[in-house]
This record gives C-alpha cells, sequence and structure tokens, in this order.
C-alpha cells in the first residue's frame, strides 16, 4: 500500500484486515521510543546539575582549605613575633635583675664604715702584719681571711677595717692621673723612613737602645753592661722627638713622653713624687723608653745658695738622678733626655753610668735638607723635575722643622692659586718666606715678599 502525495490517499486498495495491527505496532514503536527520549533527556539533566553541584562543592571545599591555610600561617608569624618579644622581654629582664644585683652590693658597701689606708712594712706569721697607717703610726695587725698573705708585699698599700684595723683588701699603687696621660697606649707609628739627614745619629740610638731591648744576650756574651740611658743635644727642630718616636717604634716598647716643666712644681716634695711614679708606671710597662724634653728645666748647675724654687728644682734632680741609679743592668727601661742648653746641665747628670752617651743633633746640610724636603713632600702631589738641590742651596741654616714647613707653604701657594698641584716656584717662595722668619724684622721681610 502506497500513498499519493498530496492527495490524502492511498494510490491502491487497502487490506484493513492485514495493516491494522501493523500500524498499531508502528505507532506503539514510535511512542516507547519518544518515552525513552525524554528518560535520557531528563537522565542527562540531572547529571548536568549534578555536575554543577559537584563543582561547586569543589569550589568551596578548596576556598576553606585556603582560608584556613591564610589563618595558619598569619597564626604562625604571630607566635614567632610573640617569642622574640618574649626574648627581648626575658634578656631586659636579666640586665635589670644584673643591676640590681650590682646596686645592692654598691649599697652594701656604701653602709659599710670607711676603711683606713696602711702601708705594709712586712708580713708576720700567723696571719700578722706589720704595717704604717695614715698617720704615720706603726703597729701589727691581723690579716682577713680573704686576703693571701703571698700576695703581701713590702710596700703595697692597703685597706684596714676601721673597727679592728684588720687587713680586708689590697689597693692598687696611686699613680697621680697627671702621670697616667703621659703614657702613649699605643707604640708611635714613626720610622726611620721617616727621618732625613740623620742617619748617624739613628744608628748609634739603634746602639745603644734597641740592641738592649731586643739582643741584651749580645752585651752578656761580651761581658758588658747595658747601657742606661742616652743625652740628646742640638738646636731645636732637628729631629730629637722624631728619632726618639721612632726608637719606640721599631722596639715595640711603650713611649713615655715627659716635658721637663711638668715636673716642676710649687708644692714641696711634690716633683720629686712625679719623677719616682713616672719610673714605677715605666717599670709597670716595660719594656718602655722614659722621654723626658726639656731636661734643663729640672737638670741645672746646683748652687750652695739655692732658695725657694730653685730647691725644689735640685730636690727633683735629685731624685731623677736616684731613680736612674736604681735601674737594674738588666732592665728593659731606658732613659732619653734631650734639650737645646747642654752648657746648662749639671756634671753629676752627665757622668758615664747614668748618661751613657751623648747624641749631637747638627742643622742638616745640603744633602740632609734634600732627604728632608722629599720625605715630606712624598705624599704632596708635585709636577715632575721639581730641582730639591736648588731649593735646599738657597735654605742654609734651616733646621728639619723648617724643611718641613717650606712643604707646607709651598702647598698653601698651591691652594691660594686654586690648583691642586705644587710647582718648583711654589717652593721657592715657602722657601724664600720661612728663611725670612729667621730674621729680626720677620714682618717687614714678608711684606716686602708679598709685595
Amino acid at each position: 500500500m502506497e500513498w499519493a502525495p498530496g492527495r490524502g490517499r492511498c494510490t491502491q486498495d487497502v487490506d484493513w484486515g492485514n495493516s491494522l495491527p501493523n500500524t498499531i505496532a508502528i505507532l506503539v514503536s514510535h511512542l516507547s521510543q519518544q518515552h525513552l527520549f525524554k528518560s535520557l533527556c531528563m537522565a542527562v539533566s540531572s547529571s548536568e546539575q549534578r555536575i554543577q553541584h559537584d563543582k561547586a562543592d569543589m569550589s568551596a571545599r578548596f576556598t576553606l582549605e585556603d582560608y584556613y591555610r591564610m589563618r595558619l600561617e598569619n597564626t604562625q608569624a604571630l607566635v614567632l613575633k610573640k617569642r622574640q618579644e618574649l626574648e627581648t622581654i626575658l634578656f631586659r629582664h636579666s640586665e635589670l635583675n644584673n643591676q640590681v644585683k650590682h646596686l645592692k652590693e654598691e649599697l652594701a658597701t656604701l653602709q659599710e664604715p670607711a676603711c683606713d689606708i696602711g702601708e705594709v712594712i712586712r708580713p708576720l706569721p700567723d696571719n700578722k702584719c706589720y704595717i704604717k697607717s695614715s698617720m704615720d703610726d706603726k703597729q701589727i695587725v691581723n690579716v682577713s681571711s680573704k686576703v693571701s698573705m703571698s700576695d703581701l708585699k713590702p710596700g703595697l698599700r692597703v685597706a684596714l677595717r676601721s673597727s679592728d684595723s684588720e687587713i680586708v683588701m689590697i689597693l692598687p699603687k696611686h699613680v697621680d692621673p697627671a702621670i697616667s696621660l703621659m703614657k702613649l697606649d699605643k707604640v708611635p707609628d714613626q720610622s726611620y723612613d721617616d727621618i732625613g739627614g740623620l742617619s748617624k745619629q739613628v744608628l748609634e740610638l739603634r746602639e745603644i737602645l734597641e740592641l738592649p731591648i731586643k739582643h741584651p744576650e749580645v752585651f752578656k756574651r761580651l761581658g758588658i753592661p747595658m747601657p742606661k740611658g742616652v743625652l740628646l743635644y742640638g738646636a731645636p727642630g732637628c729631629g730629637k722627638s722624631a728619632v726618639a718616636r721612632a726608637v719606640a717604634h721599631h722596639c715595640g716598647c711603650t713611649f713615655i713622653r715627659v716635658s721637663g716643666s711638668e715636673l716642676l712644681s710649687k708644692y714641696i716634695g711634690e716633683g720629686s713624687r712625679m719623677v719616682r711614679q713616672v719610673f714605677q708606671m715605666a717599670l709597670k710597662n716595660a719594656p718602655a723608653i722614659v722621654f723626658i724634653d726639656e731636661c734643663d728645666s729640672i737638670g741645672t748647675k746646683r748652687s750652695e745658695d739655692a732658695h725657694g724654687g730653685e730647691s725644689e728644682v735640685n730636690r727633683t734632680m735629685t731624685e731623677l738622678l736616684s731613680q736612674v741609679d736604681g735601674f737594674e743592668e738588666n732592665n728593659s727601661v731606658k732613659l732619653i733626655m734631650a734639650t737645646n742648653r747642654i752648657d746648662t746641665l749639671d756634671d753629676a747628670l752627665l757622668r758615664p753610668g747614668r748618661i751613657d752617651r751623648k747624641v749631637e743633633f747638627p742643622l742638616p746640610d745640603v744633602a740632609g735638607r734634600i732627604e728632608i724636603l722629599r720625605i715630606h713632600s712624598r705624599k704632596m702631589n708635585l709636577v715632575r723635575q721639581i730641582d730639591f738641590k736648588k731649593i735646599s742651596q738657597t735654605m742654609e741654616g734651616a733646621s728639619g722643622s723648617d724643611c718641613r714647613a717650606v712643604c707646607m707653604e709651598a702647598g698653601m701657594f698651591a691652594l691660594r692659586e686654586r690648583r691642586n698641584y705644587v710647582t718648583e716656584d711654589d717652593f721657592t717662595l715657602a722657601a724664600t718666606k720661612v728663611m725670612s722668619w729667621k730674621d729680626v724684622g720677620m714682618k717687614i721681610s714678608e711684606k716686602k715678599m708679598v709685595k
């Protein structure tokens, strides 16, 4: 059976008895397919909803993990900060406890009765000691169990309890603060290379000062006593102090510089005490070199009619002689004295055994002035081919300090011209200016030179 398109009827006759069941079967099959399609659509829609729900659930779960992770990191950082603050507080608490303990000890010390000061004459058996108190009375006192008897030596200062005069503490030796300031804590940085025109003087000083300190066995092998001191004399500015510092530098020892005028005092016995303390400090910091500059202020010739200040000078020099004579031959403390006026010194100070060598520092010659100029100008920015020989020939009678002043004035002339280098003309003008200072009419000659 076929259907005719557009006509709505069959092209041939239909056998309804046979086709009806087939048609019903087709319709039933078609309806079942539609039901299956709807079921599939509903299943797909349900799966999509489930997937979306799972996605939302997973997204929410990841967001919570990030949140709790961030909270955990913040909490850990806060805990670390609090621990650091706790450590700081504990450290500060420990410091405050130490301060409180120290203050309590100081308070207990202040509340104790004051102690007297005495000087040990000699220790005695059975924890006894023979001392001289501050009132110059001598007595035998007990020694506290806190003080060792082996540490008590004659001449030591001790503290005495005021109630029973028992020795409770050993005190350090009293040193005048002015004496402590004379000591140079560091070894001088000036070497022999910084000294020009004094090769002979440097050699003599090395023989008498450096050799006994570094190689004392040489003198023992030869069987000769080691020298104690040396006197440097000559015109001012010729390098006496510089050579003394260089010797201390190469010996690697303590350098104690004392001016003779510092040892003078208007009080009786004060100068002698300072001399004694200077040498005590030198012995304590051995090896050491004691350099007394301007020694003519305390070592002048003594006279019988001395009175007032002159008698105090004589007492100071007598103490100096006593300290020099008290040197042991094998100790490592050496004495250097410098003066511009050797003719005024007392003969007792200059005799061998106290001053073993006298070294003269003359004014430098032309070669010496050239060497000094080169030393003081080696750090300057100079033009090439500066004739230092020509400059030094115009400086007849100049000292080492004058040569140093010439280098400084040459730099000032270059600075005045707004240059960053120094020429030979600057040195020539500087030499003329420095040498004019030696004239009587210094200011007049300087004005003429400037004009």
